[in-house]
């Protein structure tokens, strides 16, 4: 028993007749005598008798009927479905991010992405870049934003990575006299307090060995696990911050020109490493693969915007 039987027995069944059903199928009288011949050779029984001149459908017909509705309905359904999932306007995806961009500029992107999508459902979940890779490699989220800067590479064998690396800035208080200077170095700072990562963070150490290379001790007032509460010390003018891209231009998104706090090139360079974290064994839907496609597009934009000198 095949769909093609089904909907010729069905329009048999709603018209009465063979040759309405021909009509209304566009098909030849023996296509339909043969079609629903082979159905009933298949179920050894007949499905419609002969009476007056009627064709009469036998109890079983019309219980094949109910079937056959259903079946085909939900055939049906599954068809207009998987079409809305091929152009991307029906599914569900789920991201895992790290804390700084997950705040607004992974939501606002996610927003634009969404906007004529109504029937696509989104998780978005924030977690360290860690527990970003694992999420990710035990394919329990289809995406992962985090960050690989030093990362231990246990679980590179399960994910491939996107990466793009930035130039960490400098975050001031939006009056600080530093604030109008081209570039900011550790000289600069050297009397003021700073706000930085746990040690345990390779940006700590390379922040670190920034300040050393200049000869100016690093020895930060403020240590917290994310870049972006280091913002609250900034705002409060407690501190200077060296922070990456990323957290930065969500600060920048969420407060806009109400912002305390501002953003200045830092040199020497103190690289972050930020990467769209994909599954290796498992092919992406296609709904993922365009979000993913958009993600490293808008990755790439705040690299670029970042590495002008009027940025601020």
């Amino acid at each position: 028993m095949n769909s093609k039987q089904l909907v010729v027995f069905r329009e048999v069944m709603r018209t009465g007749s063979f040759s309405e059903a021909s009509r209304t199928l566009h098909r030849t009288q023996p296509a339909i005598s043969a079609m629903i011949a082979s159905l009933e050779a298949e179920l050894g029984y007949k499905l419609f008798l002969r009476h007056s001149g009627r064709l009469v459908p036998v109890p079983e017909a019309h219980y094949l009927f109910e079937e056959a509705n259903e079946i085909l309905e939900r055939l049906r359904n599954v068809e207009q479905n998987m079409s809305r999932i091929g152009n991307l306007e029906q599914g569900e995806l789920r991201i895992v991010c790290m804390p700084g961009p997950s705040v607004i500029l992974v939501p606002q992107l996610v927003t634009r992405f969404l906007r004529q999508k109504p029937d696509v459902r989104i998780t978005l979940l924030t977690r360290s870049s860690l527990q970003v890779r694992h999420l990710v490699a035990t394919q329990k989220f289809d995406l992962g934003l985090a960050d690989l800067s030093g990362q231990a590479a246990e679980d590179s064998n399960l994910l491939r990575f996107e990466p793009v690396t930035y130039e960490c800035v400098c975050a001031l208080p939006k009056d600080d006299p530093l604030a109008s200077c081209a570039v900011v170095t550790p000289q600069d700072l050297g009397k003021r307090d700073i706000a930085a990562l746990f040690a345990s963070h390779s940006t700590y150490n390379r922040t670190a060995e920034a300040f050393a290379s200049q000869g100016v001790p690093f020895r930060p007032r403020f240590e917290t696990q994310y870049f972006y509460p280091l913002l609250s010390f900034v705002e409060a003018g407690l501190a200077c911050a060296i922070i990456d891209p990323l957290s930065a231009e969500s600060y920048r998104l969420s407060h806009g020109d109400a912002g305390r706090v501002t953003f200045r090139p830092f040199q020497p360079v103190v690289p972050f490493t930020a990467a769209v974290v994909m599954p290796q064994h498992r092919p992406l839907s296609k709904l993922a693969e365009s979000l993913a496609e958009i993600l490293r597009d808008d990755l790439d934009a705040h690299q670029r915007r970042y590495s002008e000198p009027s940025y601020g």
